[in-house]
């Protein structure tokens, strides 16, 4: 049994992930924003915390942390705000990832998009662009810190079923990825040390995720 905190635990990826750990026995800890959800969160299995991560600095952070094995950040602004997006995509991700760090938190996987970089390629007069932005600068951080990072980068997000099965890498180009898909995959990595400092892009597919993993190990 771990114990993990997600970080956004009132997202349709993180309840569906919250779901995952607690039926295989992990102890889980959701961190969300709005006390409304607490019932949502807690039907899951997961313990609920309300905490605002955007109001939280990193001392706050780490105490919030302490005591779990693993980390995953799926909170997100949601679009429609800029300064939010930099505040909470960007800022409050840094702040989580050296607030795992001081807690001795060392694994940490990170939901983000598929294409995200640098080289994103989004022009600044595009909505999207503060996130790709916020979501470059913050996984660049998280890399360049000696955590057991995993970042993950699914496609176009959507409600369908999940299927269990994927197709990773940025060869198969962008396509979409059920949210109970992303679920999966965040839970296996979290059992797979092999997925350690990897960035992993993938789609829905037709490889059961495990071995999906496994292939890209094998690489």
């Amino acid at each position: 049994m771990s114990r993990i905190v997600i970080i956004g635990g009132h997202g349709k990826v993180a309840l569906q992930l919250s779901r995952i750990l607690t039926e295989r026995a992990d102890d889980v800890s959701s961190v969300f924003r709005n006390p409304d959800h607490s019932e949502a969160v807690a039907v899951t299995g997961a313990i609920p915390v309300v905490a605002d991560i955007e109001q939280l600095d990193t001392d706050a952070l780490a105490d919030l942390l302490a005591g779990h094995d693993a980390v995953v950040f799926s909170a997100g602004a949601g679009g429609g705000n800029p300064a939010r997006t930099y505040a909470v995509d960007r800022d409050a991700a840094i702040r989580t990832i050296d607030a795992a760090a001081k807690a001795g938190v060392r694994r940490f996987v990170m939901v983000s998009y598929f294409g995200a970089g640098t080289d994103h390629g989004v022009t600044e007069d595009d909505p999207f662009f503060p996130y790709a932005q916020a979501k470059a600068t913050a996984d660049a951080h998280l890399r360049a810190t000696d955590l057991d990072w995993t970042v993950l980068g699914p496609s176009r997000l959507t409600l369908q079923a999940p299927t269990g099965r994927i197709g990773i890498g940025p060869h198969t180009g962008k396509g979409e990825v059920s949210r109970g898909n992303v679920a999966l995959v965040v839970a296996a990595c979290l059992t797979d040390a092999s997925t350690i400092h990897d960035t992993i892009e993938f789609n829905d597919g037709e490889v059961p995720i495990p071995a999906a993993l496994g292939a890209l190990a094998a690489d």
